[in-house]
């Protein structure tokens, strides 16, 4: 899978364009071009599409099949299944993100999966395409990109076939990388009012997996989210709190808090917004 990210890059991306991405808009029957906006939403599925095709080219050479998920909301994204053994599967979610504009050392983050429903019961074939229990591995295709600035109204307008080359892509300067699930999740949750696993948040620590259960593997990841903010414990102030953080719960079972890899944190300076 690492050395498949490699040909990516110039899937998507022009040697002569500056990094742009190479998506323009979509076109009619009339040739006429209409640009895209800079929504992550509309980003993300279109990126999906694109490298879908390449994803499968890998997984017929490698002799996978590929299940996509049945509807929207279900994990994984994608179900690699062995065409030699059906009992090897192997779930890969594709995560993108885009750089901080203001700290390009960090992107926006994503989420990892719920950690409740299928991740609780890993027989469960509630919002998941084959129980959690059947997959052999957890992976993650992240692609990072900068956004372009331009402004809302660029997002309407209409260009005809022979300008394709000079319009300006909403996104440009990926960068591909491939981790287990475990190797690239924080001990926080992505979203505030949903049960799901956080990323890392600095690029370089997602390039290299160096993620908060670094030191302690993915059994400790598993423990720690199933658990997540389930245990009581009392402060040395004698007040009661929901462990949440994972140097917390390791000295809650006994273990070495310092187990618990630092995952650094953009700085919360306030961020330009780059649609103005």
């Amino acid at each position: 899978m690492e050395e498949f990210i490699g040909s990516l890059h110039s899937h998507v991306s022009a040697p002569s364009s500056d990094g742009q991405w190479t998506v323009k808009g979509f076109i009619d029957i009339y040739k006429n071009i209409y640009t895209i906006s800079g929504d992550t939403k509309i980003v993300s599925k279109i990126i999906e599409i694109h490298l879908f095709p390449k994803i499968l080219e890998f997984a017929q050479k490698r002799s996978y099949k590929v299940v996509l998920a049945e509807h929207q909301n279900y994990y994984p994204d994608l179900t690699f299944i062995s065409k030699e053994d059906d009992a090897v599967k192997l779930a890969l979610d594709l995560k993108t993100t885009y750089r901080l504009p203001d700290n390009p050392e960090f992107c926006n983050g994503f989420t990892l999966g719920s950690h409740g429903s299928y991740f609780l019961n890993r027989k469960s074939r509630k919002n998941i395409q084959f129980p959690y229990e059947q997959y052999l591995g957890h992976y993650c295709l992240g692609v990072i990109y900068t956004r372009s600035f331009c402004r809302n109204l660029d997002a309407l307008t209409v260009h005809s076939v022979d300008q394709l080359l000079s319009i300006t892509s909403v996104i440009r300067d990926f960068q591909f990388f491939v981790r287990e699930k475990w190797e690239i999740a924080s001990d926080s949750q992505g979203s505030g009012n949903t049960a799901n696993i956080g990323s890392i948040m600095r690029i370089q620590d997602l390039l290299g997996g160096n993620g908060a259960f670094k030191h302690l593997g993915e059994k400790w990841f598993d423990d720690y989210w199933m658990n997540y903010g389930k245990i009581t414990i009392r402060t040395a102030e004698g007040k009661t709190k929901k462990i949440t953080k994972l140097a917390e719960f390791l000295r809650y079972r006994g273990e070495d808090p310092s187990l618990a890899n630092p995952w650094k944190r953009p700085s919360r300076r306030k961020r330009r917004r780059i649609d103005e």
